[in-house]
């Protein structure tokens, strides 16, 4: 699919487009695919739903309009528990409808808590682990139905958070991965490692850096996760302590050829001002990837 340039995607949670109850302000969406378009950017993830327009032929004239095209999108559901699925597997298949129209092969799955935000962990018993599982395969045969890969996000606050978590998936069953660095690097794994093991089944990456000390303290319960975001937790990439690098070196050289998205996760306060705010990051974090793909 072309060099790792020609496989970088961005995503609106790198504006601060988020959609979790009291997340913060919301950026117009016209303005963030501008400024995606602006530092050189061709594709992008939907973002919640609803962020972008729900309808395949207006999200296509939208998208048109910007020459971008989307290439996945974040699809929470709880898994586990029997009494909230139904709903959540209509969910899913909405979403999977969606994707599949924008030309997307990947449909991002978050192995969501029944909890808001992500600032409470959750540890499922053997009963949920066997629910979890069960459902899990029903997403995948609705996302296959589309054409779509499934890719499991380990996600802070969710129900796969820990490296443990992520080792018993994977022991599991056979479903994809979207490896993101971040998530995985405050969960306590090492993403160059959760990269060699999970070789071959890594459908599509999110890559975002992270301050060691901030994630520690998320990790160890002495803070939020929304708290340590607006603190700075998340990095332009190459200004944080996660090796980046390796990580792109390791999938490269076993074959990956997916997406790399530029997600670093942001809280925005305000409109910013013109060329500043989010946009600053996301312009280091491509003349990063920039530096790196000359070395490979």
């Amino acid at each position: 699919m072309g060099t790792i340039m020609d496989r970088i995607a961005g995503a609106p949670i790198t504006w601060g487009v988020d959609g979790s109850p009291g997340w913060g302000y919301t950026m117009d969406r016209d303005r963030v695919l501008s400024e995606m378009v602006e530092i050189g950017l061709t594709a992008t993830e939907l973002g919640p739903d609803g962020y972008l327009p729900r309808d395949p032929d207006e999200l296509a004239r939208h998208l048109d309009t910007f020459g971008l095209r989307i290439v996945g999108g974040f699809v929470p559901a709880v898994l586990y528990r029997p009494d909230l699925v139904d709903e959540q597997l209509q969910y899913v298949e909405h979403a999977s409808t969606q994707l599949a129209s924008t030309g997307s092969k990947v449909m991002v799955l978050g192995p969501d808590s029944h909890l808001d935000g992500y600032d409470t962990s959750i540890e499922m018993d053997e009963e949920e682990w066997s629910t979890f599982l069960e459902n899990l395969e029903k997403v995948r045969t609705i996302a296959s139905e589309h054409d779509l890969q499934t890719a499991l996000h380990q996600h802070w606050g969710m129900a796969i958070e820990r490296p443990s978590h992520v080792h018993r998936l994977l022991e599991s069953c056979d479903v994809g991965l979207c490896l993101d660095t971040g998530h995985l690097f405050i969960g306590g794994a090492d993403p160059v490692e959760i990269a060699k093991l999970a070789t071959g089944r890594t459908h599509h990456v999110h890559l975002k850096d992270a301050d060691a000390d901030l994630a520690e303290r998320v990790r160890e319960g002495d803070m939020g996760f929304r708290q340590a975001v607006i603190d700075g937790m998340f990095q332009a990439l190459g200004e944080g302590d996660i090796d980046i690098a390796d990580v792109i070196q390791q999938l490269e050289s076993t074959g990956y050829d997916g997406w790399y998205v530029l997600e670093q996760d942001a809280v925005v306060h305000e409109v910013p001002e013109k060329g500043a705010g989010p946009k600053e990051d996301a312009e280091k974090s491509l003349a990063y990837l920039r530096e790196l793909a000359a070395t490979l």
